[in-house]
């Protein structure tokens, strides 16, 4: 037997195996909502780009109910550039002035937003592009900081266009743009919203894709990562400082979800390819999961 063909029949060997790994996951979480938070590296790397958009489509083909939350801030900095616009922050929020608004709604509903539906669309999928304003899915107030100008926080959030959408075999691809009371645009984090909705739908799992391993004691080593832990002990680490940072508002927003009734929540690395593959559907897993006390995988 040739080398070529006994490495085809070890990789065909290896397929089957961890189809037949998955099998359990599959099965426990068939008709289960799952909200994914897509950004950081995966959302900038044509590779990982399309990994991320198969493994979606992959758990809607497998009967989970995938729903997607995105922001986009490398391509509003980029065109804000473009047009001139400086980009600012304040406390870690993009101020966002008027010109800045239309900006951030002009990339993400019109550009970042349907860049995705198309390439899930490719993939096999069903997907269908909404921001916060359509259907009233979530509606904005202002977070009340002085000088930061139209930043907002979730006020509420409707989930009847979202579950009329999944439970006839749609994709939902939701850009992190609503509108308060007022009809006034707010440019929302893209984590807080996919918390919320997740909160909002009863969801499964909470998945946010980051450029970190995960949750590290050590952020200098990637063999410290914790693999799961329960709310209480995500709250001390933020009390010890072991979470610091841009971690801290992730946590929180986790830990937030978790409160509100998402059985899990976990912050994985959009870095490696199928990551979100590995996580829901292998017995390793590959990130950090933090769940309420009593959930098992």
């Amino acid at each position: 037997m040739s080398i070529e063909s006994e490495y085809i029949k070890q990789e065909a060997a290896t397929r089957v195996r961890i189809l037949s790994e998955a099998l359990p996951y599959i099965q426990k979480f068939a008709g289960r909502t799952v909200v994914v938070k897509y950004g950081g590296a995966a959302m900038k790397d044509s590779s990982l780009k399309d990994k991320v958009m198969r493994d979606i489509v992959f758990m809607s083909c497998v009967g989970l109910r995938p729903v997607v939350v995105h922001g986009g801030g490398p391509e509003i900095n980029s065109w804000l550039d473009k047009l001139g616009i400086e980009p600012q922050f304040k406390d870690g929020l993009r101020v966002t002035d008027a010109p800045t608004m239309d900006v951030v709604e002009m990339v993400l509903v019109g550009r970042v937003n349907k860049e995705i539906v198309s390439l899930i669309n490719q993939a096999g999928g069903l997907a269908v592009g909404l921001c916060g304003k359509d259907g009233n899915l979530v509606k904005a107030r202002p977070v009340g900081k002085e000088g930061i100008g139209f930043v907002g926080e979730v006020a509420s959030v409707d989930t009847r266009l979202i579950t009329s959408l999944v439970e006839n075999g749609y994709i939902p691809v939701i850009s992190s743009v609503a509108a308060d009371e007022s009809g006034q645009a707010h440019n929302i984090n893209a984590d807080t919203v996919a918390g919320e909705i997740a909160a909002a739908l009863g969801a499964e799992k909470m998945i946010l894709l980051t450029d970190t391993a995960g949750i590290l004691e050590d952020y200098k080593d990637p063999s410290t990562l914790l693999t799961k832990l329960d709310i209480q002990q995500a709250r001390d680490l933020i009390s010890a400082g072991i979470v610091g940072g841009g971690m801290i508002p992730k946590v929180t927003c986790c830990v937030r979800s978790l409160a509100q009734g998402v059985r899990a929540a976990h912050i994985i690395d959009g870095r490696v390819p199928h990551a979100l593959l590995l996580e829901i559907f292998s017995d390793q897993g590959i990130g950090s999961m933090i769940v309420a006390s009593g959930y098992t995988k």
